[in-house]
């Protein structure tokens, strides 16, 4: 599956981006202290290349799509995805995205969030995603406001990074609301 972004720049399916000829260079972008920092502990630090492989896998076995490589020509620069809820909230998502550092300020993520706000409303039937961000997150606060989402509210110490309780912002769009329909 393939969702272009803009010229240079698409969403993938992971087996399908990884099988691309650059993998050495999305360990390195992945293995950044500073992506890491604004993740969740789920998201390996130091990141290997076997970690990239055990995510790969796992991707091949998810049905519907919910995760995608953001990739440029030579293969993936970042990752997006939709982490889908259970049982009652099974209408909602919670939207999560990093990006490489030599692609910041680009507009990328911005516009992958978007794709992937569509294709969870269009695709997937979702009524609501939402994500949380670190308060200090400034970039990340920006791509979501951008993508149309909005502030709900503040998360006090939801978070332990490093033993340092962290604050996260949530925000939130819904189906209603959005307007790519």
């Amino acid at each position: 599956m393939n969702i272009k972004l803009h010229d240079e720049y698409v969403l993938r399916d992971w087996p399908t981006a990884w099988a691309g000829e650059d993998q050495a260079r999305f360990v390195a972008l992945a293995d950044d202290r500073d992506i890491w920092l604004n993740l969740r502990d789920r998201f390996p630090h130091p990141y290997t290349r076997e970690n990239a492989e055990d995510w790969v896998a796992l991707q091949q076995e998810r049905d519907p799509i919910d995760n995608f490589a953001i990739c440029d020509t030579r293969g993936p620069i970042g990752s997006i995805g939709l982490t889908l809820r259970e049982g009652d909230l099974q209408h909602s998502a919670e939207l999560g995205y990093w990006l490489g550092k030599p692609f910041w300020g680009r507009g990328i993520a911005t516009k992958a969030a978007r794709e992937v706000t569509a294709y969870g409303f269009r695709n997937l039937g979702l009524l609501r995603i939402d994500a949380p961000v670190h308060t200090d997150n400034l970039a990340s606060v920006r791509v979501l406001e951008k993508a149309g989402y909005q502030r709900e509210g503040l998360l006090r110490q939801v978070e332990l990074k490093q033993d340092v309780p962290m604050d996260h912002f949530l925000y939130a769009i819904l189906r209603n609301d959005w307007r790519g329909q």
